[in-house]
C-alpha cells in the first residue's frame, strides 16, 4: 500500500501548498496529489492556483515523494496536447516521480472557456479521444489526429522522458472504470466501491488503484466537524451535483441543507486514530492500494504530525 497526501488547491495558496508537500515528504508520505481547479468549490475556501506551476516547484523542492494530479480534465480548459506536454515536462523535472491523473471534468472549472457543457456520456467520449491523443504524442515524432470532438495537427513533443508517466483515470461509475482499464494505467475513485475495481480489471487494467479517504483532523471531534462543514460541505452533494454546477455560489446553495451530523458520517472527525484507520481501511478492504488522506481539518501541520507519529505506523505496522 502507498499513502498519499491531498494538496487542497482550493483551500491554500501556492506557497503554502509547496510547503505542505515538503512536510509530507518529511513525515513519510509516498506521494502528494493536487487538485487541478480554476475555481474553489466554495468562496470561503478562497484559493485556486495553477496546479502545474505548483507541481514544478514541488518537484524542485523535494527528492523522493511522488506527484499526482487528482485530477486534470484534458478536454475543455486544456487541450490534450498541452497536457501531454505538461505531463512530460513534469516527469522530467521530477525525475520520473509524476503520475497523470485525468478525468472528464467538472463544469465548475471547465465552463470558464465559454464552451457548452455536454452530457456525461459525451464527456466520457471526449476523454477517450484525449487519452488517445496523449498516448499518440508520447510515441514521439509529429502526430495528427482527427476525432469527433478533438483534433491535432502536426504536433510533436520534443522533451519526452525515457520512462513515460503513468496515467490514472477517475472512475465515478463502471463506464469510466472500464475506460481506465482499457486506455490508462490506473484508476482513481472517491468512494470505497469494489465494483469499480472489478470493472477496471475486467477491461484489462492491472495498475495502481487510487482512492481519497475523507478525514478531518483536529484536537476535538467538534472542532473538526465544524471546520469540515464550513469548508467542505460541498463534498456531500454527490458526483451528479459536483460535475454539473458552474460556480462556488451554486455549491453554497446546493450544500445549504448539509448538517454537521452529515459531515461526521462522511468524514473521520477528530483526533481518534481508530476512526481515521477505519475510514482508510474501507478503501483498502475494497481493493485500493494507493490511499490519499484528504484532510479537511483546520491545521495541516497538526495532521501531518499526527500522520507521522500515529497514523502511518499503524497503517504500515
Amino acid at each position: 500500500m502507498k499513502l498519499g497526501y491531498k494538496l487542497a488547491a482550493e483551500a491554500y495558496g501556492p506557497q503554502e501548498l509547496i510547503r505542505q508537500a515538503v512536510r509530507a515528504e518529511e513525515v513519510g508520505y509516498d506521494f502528494v496529489e493536487i487538485s487541478d481547479h480554476f475555481h474553489p468549490w466554495l468562496d470561503n475556501q478562497g484559493h485556486s492556483p495553477f496546479a502545474w506551476s505548483v507541481l514544478a516547484a514541488i518537484a524542485a523542492r523535494t527528492e523522493r515523494i511522488g506527484l499526482v494530479t487528482g485530477v486534470t480534465c484534458p478536454t475543455f480548459r486544456y487541450h490534450p496536447a498541452v497536457i501531454a506536454q505538461a505531463a512530460a515536462t513534469t516527469a522530467l523535472i521530477s525525475e520520473g516521480r509524476f503520475t497523470l491523473g485525468l478525468g472528464s471534468g467538472e463544469r465548475l472549472n471547465e465552463h470558464v472557456v465559454g464552451k457548452p457543457w455536454p452530457s456525461a456520456t459525451e464527456r466520457q467520449a471526449m476523454l477517450r479521444e484525449a487519452l488517445e491523443i496523449i498516448r499518440l504524442l508520447w510515441q514521439g515524432g509529429y502526430q495528427s489526429y482527427d476525432g469527433r470532438y478533438l483534433q491535432l495537427e502536426d504536433a510533436r513533443i520534443f522533451d519526452l522522458p525515457e520512462e513515460l508517466p503513468r496515467i490514472a483515470v477517475a472512475g465515478g461509475g463502471p463506464q469510466a472504470a472500464r475506460l481506465a482499464g482499457e486506455l490508462a494505467d490506473g484508476l482513481f475513485v472517491t468512494e470505497p466501491d469494489p465494483s469499480l475495481v472489478e470493472a477496471f480489471r475486467d477491461a484489462g487494467g492491472d495498475g495502481p488503484l487510487y482512492a481519497e479517504a475523507p478525514l478531518a483532523y483536529a484536537a476535538t471531534e467538534d472542532e473538526a466537524a465544524a471546520h469540515a462543514l464550513e469548508t467542505s460541505r460541498w463534498a456531500l452533494t454527490g458526483w451528479k451535483v459536483m460535475s454539473e454546477l458552474p460556480n462556488p455560489v451554486n455549491f453554497d446553495a446546493a450544500a445549504a441543507t448539509v448538517r454537521e451530523e452529515d459531515v461526521r458520517e462522511q468524514f473521520a472527525c477528530g483526533p481518534d486514530v481508530e476512526r481515521h484507520l477505519a475510514t482508510i481501511r474501507q478503501f483498502t478492504d475494497a481493493g485500493y492500494d494507493h490511499v490519499v488522506a484528504m484532510n479537511v481539518g483546520p491545521d495541516p501541520d497538526a495532521f501531518l504530525d499526527f500522520f507521522g507519529s500515529e497514523l502511518r505506523p499503524r497503517l504500515l505496522g
